[in-house]
């Protein structure tokens, strides 16, 4: 299809326009806070003054949970399956009968203050990777508002590894740009334009042969990552119409990290293998990748705004009229899960983490705004996209209220009359019952989440494994608390005007395990 342009097509809030364009937008942010809210204190109200419509309410809920966490379920296990397969797979093997040896990989490691020995991490990484290393073109892009030890460390790094890559260039994001966030989108927008004219151009290297891998500093890939998105490129049946999303890992520190932090980074990664086997709702999210010519030809990243690596997915599905795609390799990369020097402070910083990550609310008016000036996007497939994200972002931000907490409402607020009922006797039984159905999942999950954890480090013990089953118990807590509730904060700062800034991961590596906290 056509590309489409449009002065709207890099917004980043409501301010940014004017006129009627700014009150439609403006509504649109409005929208996900007030549904959320809408239905906590809707159910609040029935509970009060129509306690049996609440109680209904809440049994025909909490079926719906069930069914809904088996199909989920069926999903998970089905992706595992996947990424077993494609960890085993030999895919040097699978690309022998095709051209491959004109692909270049352009890898984007954006840092700002992060340590040496966590940067170092991923590019040791990158050198163990299968295939050719000349294929390899490194991009370290610092920060000019990190100051000289940032761009120190850089320079050090590249007098350690150039030599071992096809190419590699070190960028220094400017500061104080006017209309940029400082943060991930601008920086890794910069690195990649200035990267297209020092390494791809001026070695004549065609645009449609380079994929981009935007990836965290602390990314660490596998050692066919590569090749598995070599060949996932030259099969899919537009690549230049498609990113390609791996499948986040926490694997990095995770015998490190507390079992609060273990059981939301592993619930982010099971929630990612499950959208792999529905790439109909599958947007790009952390390290991803994508042909470099639909990267410059959208404008690459936006500069103006937090989530910039699902936001890329929606430029482009705007400006490509609904053809675009996220092809899902089921193949992992390894991140850090959340770890700081103190748990008070790990805590603080998943919360931080997790509002981040659900302020990916702010694509939904964008999308819909888009949906609505964008006439070429079939109209099938802009309401069932809308649906997809409002319900989505609904769903984490009111379900795990529904099901752990307010259940029990009717009987608190209903009244003597209710509390005399049958229906008030069955419901806690019922409630109770379902969940312990639901929750039943949990078991398997913790087999899962054990058959992707490392080695353990020396001077662990095995019985640490038997804690990372148990851990379990604390999901309940983590999706409400480091899940509803930094949801719910993210919809009501959106609803109210309070955008967010970039808040970077603090990165912190035990010392035994040879690394140091950031300075």
């Amino acid at each position: 299809m056509e590309y489409t342009k449009s002065p709207y097509f890099h917004i980043g809030r409501a301010s940014e326009l004017t006129g009627k364009d700014r009150v439609i937008y403006r509504i649109l942010e409005i929208l996900p806070g007030l549904l959320s809210w809408g239905t906590l204190v809707g159910i609040v109200f029935l509970s009060a003054f129509l306690p049996v419509y609440a109680a209904l309410f809440i049994i025909i809920f909490d079926v719906y949970w069930v069914f809904k966490t088996m199909y989920l379920s069926a999903h998970l296990r089905q992706n595992w399956k996947r990424m077993k397969h494609n960890m085993a797979v030999d895919w040097e093997e699978r690309l022998s009968n095709l051209k491959y040896d004109n692909i270049v990989h352009l890898v984007v490691l954006p840092f700002y203050d992060e340590s040496k020995e966590t940067i170092e991490g991923g590019l040791r990484s990158l050198l163990k990777t299968k295939g050719d290393k000349k294929k390899l073109a490194i991009v370290l892009a610092a920060e000019e508002r990190a100051g000289e030890r940032a761009l120190s460390i850089a320079r050090e790094l590249r007098d350690i590894y150039a030599e071992h890559f096809g190419h590699f260039l070190i960028t220094v994001h400017p500061k104080d740009i006017p209309g940029e966030m400082a943060g991930k989108g601008s920086n890794i927008s910069y690195a990649t334009e200035l990267a297209g004219r020092e390494i791809l151009d001026k070695h004549h290297i065609a645009h449609k042969n380079v994929i981009v891998s935007a990836f965290d500093i602390d990314t660490i890939v596998y050692p066919q990552y590569f090749l598995c998105l070599t060949w996932h490129f030259l099969t899919a049946e537009n690549p230049e119409r498609s990113s390609f999303q791996p499948v986040p890992l926490y694997n990095n520190n995770i015998w490190e990290a507390p079992a609060l932090s273990r059981v939301v980074a592993t619930s982010g990664t099971f929630w990612q293998m499950i959208q792999q086997e529905r790439p109909e709702r599958l947007a790009t999210f952390s390290s991803h990748s994508l042909s470099y010519s639909a990267l410059s030809e959208i404008g690459f990243w936006q500069k103006n705004m937090v989530s910039e690596d699902s936001r890329i997915f929606w430029n482009a599905f705007v400006a490509y009229n609904g053809a675009y795609t996220v092809v899902p390799l089921s193949y992992p990369v390894s991140m850090d899960a959340n770890l700081a020097p103190t748990f008070l402070q790990t805590v603080r910083n998943i919360y931080k983490q997790q509002r981040r990550w659900t302020w990916g609310v702010e694509n939904i008016p964008y999308v819909l705004f888009s949906f609505l000036k964008n006439k070429s996007i079939p109209f099938a497939k802009k309401v069932k996209m809308g649906f997809i994200q409002i319900e989505g972002f609904w769903s984490l931000a009111t379900n795990p209220l529904l099901i752990f907490l307010l259940g029990w409402l009717p009987l608190m607020l209903g009244g003597k009359e209710f509390n005399e009922t049958v229906l008030s006797y069955n419901l806690p039984i019922i409630t109770r019952n379902l969940m312990l159905v639901a929750m039943s999942g949990l078991f398997f999950s913790a087999i899962i989440s054990l058959s992707f954890l490392p080695e353990v480090s020396e001077g662990q013990k095995k019985r640490h494994k038997a804690f990372m089953v148990l851990q379990w118990v604390l999901v309940p807590f983590t999706m409400i608390f480091l899940g509803s509730i930094p949801g719910l904060d993210a919809q009501t700062r959106l609803m109210f005007g309070r955008y967010m800034g970039f808040w970077v991961t603090p990165k912190f590596r035990s010392l035994e395990q040879g690394g140091t906290k950031n300075q």
